[in-house]
C-alpha cells in the first residue's frame, strides 16, 4: 500500500487525506497545532462545498451549525451592490457557510480520521529529503523528540508555514505591495434592520479606496472584523485594537452598523501575507493551498483555491500509483494556475480601483453580473464563463464601458 504524507491538517491537507484514504492509499498527516487553533479566511465561497461533497464531508459541515451564507454586499459611501450567488451564470452549488475556522477546520480533521487518517498532532517537519528513491522527512513532537518518516509521496499542505517552500528554498515574491491586514472576533450585537448576516459585507474606505474592511457575521451573534492597507499608510500608533476601531470610526455605515460591539477578544495584525513559489511540485512532492501561493483576502478565494488544490493533486496521485503516466506541469501546476490568475486579475483590478467601478455602476447588466458573480463565488475554473477564459480583456472592456457611461 502506497503511503502519503501531509503536511498539515488544514482544509486542503484534511480533503487530501480524506479523499487519498478513500482510494485506498494509508495516509499520515503531520500537524505542528493542536486544533481547534485559530484562523481567518472565515468566509467559505460556494465551490468550496463541492470538494467538501466529494471529500464526503458535507453531512458533517453541514449539520455543525455554521452562518447561512448566499452572497456577499459591497459598500462605498452611499453606493452599494448586493451579489446573490445563486444568480450565478455557472452550474453548481450556490450558497455556503461562513464558519469560526478553529471549529471548521477540526471537524474537517475529525472527518478525516473517521475515515481512517491517521493525523500526528503536534508534530513538526524540520528537515526534508529527496534525493533517494523515497522522501524522507525528519519530525519533531511537542517534547522535542525527532522521529524520521518515510513515504512514497508528500503533499505539502502548511499553510502560511509554508514548510517546503522554506526548507527547500522554493519561496518566490508575489508581485503584491506589501499589505497589513488587522483583525479579530468581536461580540457583534448587531441590530441594524438592514445588515444581512447571510452575506459578508465588504466596505471600501470613505478616503481611500485601496484600503478596505470585511465583516462576517457567524451564527452565534460574533462577527469577524478586519481591514487590509498598504504598510504604509496608517503608520503604527497605539494598538492593534485602536488602529482598527479608528479605521472604522472612518466609515459612517460601518460605525453605525457596529455601534454595539464589544472588542473582547485580541486583534491580531498580519504584514506581507501574499506569497508565490518557484515551482508547485518537484520530485516526490506538490504543494497545496497557501503553502504554495496566497493572493489577498479581498474575495475569499484562499480556502476555495487550497480544496481545488487537494482534490487535483488526489486524483493524479491515485493515477500515478496505479502506474499511469502523469504530467504534474500540464495536469496540476497549470489547471490550478488559471483559476488562481483569474482570481490574480479581479484582485488587481479591486485595488487599482477598476473593478469598485464596475460593481457600483448603476447600470448592470444581469447577465454579465450572473458571470461576475460566478468568480465571486469561487468557480474560477469555468471556462464557459468568457470573464475567466479572458478574464483580463474582459474586465478591461467592462471598466471602459462602465466608465464611459
Amino acid at each position: 500500500m502506497n503511503k502519503i504524507i501531509i503536511i498539515g491538517a488544514g482544509p486542503s491537507g484534511s480533503i487530501a487525506g480524506a479523499l487519498l484514504v478513500n482510494l485506498g492509499y494509508q495516509v499520515t498527516i503531520l500537524e505542528r497545532q493542536l486544533f481547534p487553533r485559530f484562523s481567518i479566511g472565515e468566509s467559505l465561497l460556494p465551490q468550496c462545498m463541492e470538494f467538501v461533497k466529494e471529500a464526503g464531508m458535507m453531512d458533517a459541515v453541514v449539520n455543525a451549525g455554521f452562518q447561512f451564507k448566499n452572497g456577499a454586499y459591497f459598500v462605498y459611501r452611499d453606493q452599494h451592490t448586493a451579489f446573490n450567488f445563486e444568480e450565478k451564470f455557472t452550474p453548481g452549488m450556490g450558497t455556503t457557510f461562513q464558519v469560526q475556522r478553529g471549529r471548521f477546520d477540526h471537524i474537517l480533521a475529525n472527518e478525516a480520521v473517521r475515515m481512517g487518517v491517521d493525523i500526528r498532532w503536534q508534530t513538526e517537519v524540520t528537515k526534508v529529503d529527496f534525493s533517494g528513491d523515497k522522501p524522507k522527512l525528519d519530525v519533531r513532537d511537542e517534547s522535542g523528540n525527532v522521529s524520521h518518516y518515510e513515504a512514497d509521496f508528500v503533499l505539502d499542505a502548511s499553510g502560511f508555514g509554508r514548510i517546503l517552500p522554506r526548507l527547500l528554498d522554493l519561496e518566490s515574491p508575489s508581485g503584491f505591495p506589501v499589505r497589513k491586514a488587522y483583525f479579530g472576533h468581536i461580540e457583534d450585537n448587531i441590530d441594524d434592520p438592514g445588515f444581512d448576516r447571510n452575506k459578508i459585507l465588504i466596505t471600501v474606505h470613505p478616503e481611500n479606496r485601496d484600503v478596505w474592511f470585511w465583516l462576517i457575521p457567524f451564527s452565534n451573534g460574533r462577527s469577524s472584523i478586519g481591514v487590509v492597507v498598504e504598510e504604509d499608510y496608517y503608520p503604527p500608533s497605539g494598538s492593534n485594537e485602536l488602529v482598527l476601531k479608528k479605521l472604522i470610526n472612518d466609515d459612517e455605515n460601518l460605525r453605525k452598523i457596529l455601534k454595539n460591539a464589544v472588542f473582547d477578544d485580541q486583534i491580531n495584525s498580519i504584514t506581507g501575507y501574499s506569497a508565490n513559489v518557484k515551482s508547485l511540485y518537484g520530485k516526490g512532492y506538490a504543494l497545496l493551498g497557501n503553502a504554495g501561493e496566497f493572493l489577498d483576502p479581498v474575495f475569499s478565494s484562499g480556502v476555495t483555491i487550497a480544496m481545488k488544490s487537494a482534490s487535483l493533486a488526489a486524483a493524479i496521485l491515485d493515477r500515478q500509483f496505479k502506474g499511469e503516466s502523469v504530467n504534474w506541469e500540464t495536469e496540476y501546476a497549470q489547471p490550478l494556475q488559471r483559476g488562481v490568475n483569474t482570481f490574480r486579475v479581479f484582485v488587481d483590478a479591486w485595488y487599482d480601483g477598476r473593478f469598485q467601478d464596475a460593481i457600483f455602476h448603476k447600470q448592470q447588466q444581469p447577465e454579465v453580473k450572473a458571470m461576475i458573480c460566478s468568480i465571486l463565488a469561487g468557480y474560477a475554473w469555468d471556462e464557459a464563463n468568457p470573464y475567466v477564459k479572458n478574464a483580463r480583456s474582459r474586465l478591461d472592456t467592462l471598466v471602459e464601458l462602465c466608465r464611459a457611461d
